[in-house]
């Protein structure tokens, strides 16, 4: 580090000329991050299977979970690796540096994604990714103890404040980044949604390089900080604090859970809120407005009030956060149960639970980052501040896997990735012949599958069925020329069908899809090839889901055929509340093209399919869909019209209101815990001398 750069704090009782720059770094940062993060789930459930090369089945709504949460844990992981780079080789200035540029590179590469054919969609998402996760999450505990290094003895007083207003611009940039970054992707494509978001984490760099002759650059610790970290404070403070992290750990599981399930919640919402269509990924925008609302609100009130009557210490703080937690994440449960139920609630109900949360997150998530940073030895600060993150890298991880757990295998999963392999760019077209053919089946026939070829150029496969033998459970996946499945053949699907025609018949009479005790009820007196009853679950008001026991004759396991329905037609009711969504709109209506990107890219595809059947003058404006809402008068006209896709295992053990209730469940007894660790917990507080 030169000798042109302060190298400890000076002593002044006003705020560091470095700040500033740091707090416009953070914006922009967090900007580029939230935005990128916040559209991941839509991204994966809803476009990843869309970009060209890519295959034509969707992922999993358990499946885009459990891989957001992964990402989000391999970001709060990193913070290790940054810190100790920090703090004992190059200090936290080159540090932050270093790992900017990582993370541009990241953004780069996500930018890619529907403007190239070079690489696989999931190769291009899975590198961005990881670069994102290396640079972000490097820089993270890095520049939050950067901000406490710049405070000596006599303005410490100032640090509650600057991490306020740190946290403030935290959540400028993830407001804007939440409103704008969904509307791109909707409207202009993952390149532009991705691409933008990279734009303002460039923006952060230069920012932060501006800052460099004012900062104070506190040195290395170089072998000191072996010294400190592994004497006998060091490894009390770590200890100590770990205690601390651990049960902040549950609060992130619940929380980070804003970005994946709430969103695919939102889906199933009346999005029609305050005169504007929202966008299920857009509603994530509620929570750092809430923030910018909230840090004066409690700084200057809550906080003031409560301390005339008991003393509110950090760790108090903490302890009442993740009881109001249990609130919020119960709220979203009972909305849920509303979805289950067929309903279809205001968005503003999961606007409360953000509400509420948000008042957790200030006093869990602001509190924890500032008593860190206080709580660490002075050579440690970024290494203890990694350790606060890998509390949100746990939470995480614990989300995953409960995600992953739940999922039951699907039977189908070998025969997707086989199909997928042979999807092609766009530019090429395929011809279907013997030679094709024989290849195709050589590939099937490595792992185990029966491939047979049919005279329209599509092929089925034969895989054996739970007794590995051929008989009354095998299964037959047939799919078409262009490579999109279209049938399954088990023995259960003629009994499905019958019981899906069952819960047409009670739509025909009742205009809405039953509950969960009358669609059980209405297909009682089927049972499937091995005797035993079907299982009918309602998702919403336009999904329902019956389900066999299968040939192992236990429900909940992979030889489970499944009937996913989704209602094409709607009920007088529906069209009705469709009629009066009508007239909101979205923020920026004014200026977006007038077919949304996935609409084109549909017409596209269909496009491309036409083309590689001969008609090479087809185009994509021929194919677009228009969705024209029926008129009033033919409303009571409306017949059922039920889209099946079928599936062999592949389900969710824990769905619904019940996944909710779970989390929240287990929130609640982290907090009555934590009340007993707070009673006996004694804080130590270190800050960086004056030089």
């Amino acid at each position: 580090m030169s000798n042109n750069y302060l190298s400890a704090p000076v002593p002044i009782k006003t705020m560091p000329k470095g700040i500033p720059y740091i707090i416009s770094n953070e914006a922009a940062e967090r900007f580029s991050f939230y935005g990128m993060k916040g559209i991941l789930v839509i991204f994966m459930t809803q476009f990843l299977f869309m970009m060209p090369g890519s295959g034509s089945e969707a992922m999993s709504k358990s499946a885009a979970i459990e891989n957001y949460h992964m990402f989000t844990t391999a970001v709060y992981f990193f913070p290790v690796l940054g810190a100790l780079l920090a703090d004992i080789v190059l200090g936290k200035y080159l540090t932050i540096m270093l790992l900017s540029v990582v993370y541009c590179a990241g953004h780069g590469v996500l930018a890619m994604l529907g403007s190239t054919e070079v690489m696989s969609p999931g190769i291009i998402l899975a590198t961005g990714l990881v670069l994102i996760s290396v640079g972000s999450g490097g820089i993270k505990p890095c520049v939050s103890a950067h901000v406490g290094d710049q405070f000596g003895k006599q303005n410490s007083h100032l640090i509650e404040k600057v991490f306020g207003w740190f946290y403030f611009s935290i959540n400028t940039g993830a407001f804007l980044s939440t409103m704008l970054t969904p509307w791109l992707l909707e409207w202009y494509g993952p390149h532009w949604a991705f691409g933008v978001p990279g734009v303002l984490m460039a923006l952060a760099t230069i920012a932060f390089w501006m800052g460099r002759k004012v900062f104070i650059h506190i040195p290395p610790g170089g072998m000191g900080w072996f010294r400190e970290t592994f004497s006998f404070v060091g490894i009390k403070a770590i200890l100590k604090l770990a205690i601390i992290f651990i049960f902040i750990a549950v609060f992130w599981a619940l929380f980070d859970q804003t970005g994946s399930s709430w969103v695919l919640q939102a889906e199933d919402l009346n999005r029609n809120w305050l005169g504007m269509d929202w966008l299920s990924s857009q509603i994530q925008a509620v929570n750092p407005i809430m923030i910018l609302i909230y840090i004066p609100i409690f700084q200057f009130v809550v906080y003031p009030l409560v301390n005339k009557v008991w003393k509110l210490t950090p760790i108090r703080k903490i302890s009442v956060g993740l009881f109001v937690m249990v609130i919020g994440f119960g709220m979203v449960g009972i909305v849920q149960g509303w979805i289950d139920q067929g309903q279809r609630p205001s968005i503003g109900w999961q606007v409360l639970a953000f509400a509420i949360l948000t008042a957790s997150e200030v006093m869990v998530s602001i509190t924890g980052l500032e008593f860190a940073y206080t709580q660490a030895p002075k050579k440690m600060k970024s290494f203890i501040m990694a350790l606060f993150l890998m509390s949100v890298s746990l939470g995480n991880l614990f989300t995953a896997g409960v995600n992953h757990f739940i999922m039951v295998p699907d039977a189908l999963a070998e025969v997707k990735q086989l199909v997928s392999s042979w999807h092609t760019s766009s530019d090429e077209v395929v011809v279907v012949n013997d030679a094709t053919h024989q290849a195709r089946s050589e590939e099937a026939s490595a792992i185990g599958f029966e491939y047979h070829a049919r005279d329209d150029g599509g092929f089925e496969f034969i895989l054996d069925g739970w007794e590995k033998s051929i008989g009354d459970d095998d299964i037959r996946v047939g799919y078409g020329p262009d490579l999109e499945r279209k049938s399954l053949v088990t023995s259960e699907v003629d009994v499905l069908n019958e019981a899906v025609a069952l819960i047409g018949q009670f739509w025909d009479s009742h205009d809405r899809l039953p509950f969960s005790d009358e669609g059980a009820n209405a297909v009682k007196s089927l049972k499937d090839p091995w005797g035993a009853t079907l299982h009918y679950r309602l998702v919403n008001r336009k999904n329902f889901v019956i389900s066999s026991d299968g040939p192992d004759k236990t429900f909940m396991t992979q030889y489970d055929v499944r009937a996913i329905v989704t209602v094409e037609s709607h009920s007088v009711q529906q069209q009705q509340e469709m009629a009066n969504e009508t007239g909101g709109s979205d923020l920026l209506s004014s200026i977006h093209p007038e077919h949304s990107w996935l609409t084109v890219r549909k017409a596209e595809i269909d496009a491309e399919k036409a083309r590689k059947n001969g008609d090479t003058s087809a185009s994509w404006d021929q194919f677009i869909e228009k969705d024209e809402l029926v008129k009033t008068e033919d409303i009571a006209q409306q017949n059922h019209n039920f889209a099946i896709s079928w599936e062999v295992g592949g389900a969710t053990s824990l769905n619904g209101a019940a996944y909710f209730e779970f989390f929240t469940w287990l929130m609640l007894g982290t907090a009555i815990v934590f009340v007993g660790v707070a009673c006996l917990y004694k804080p130590k507080t270190f800050i960086q001398d004056e030089g």
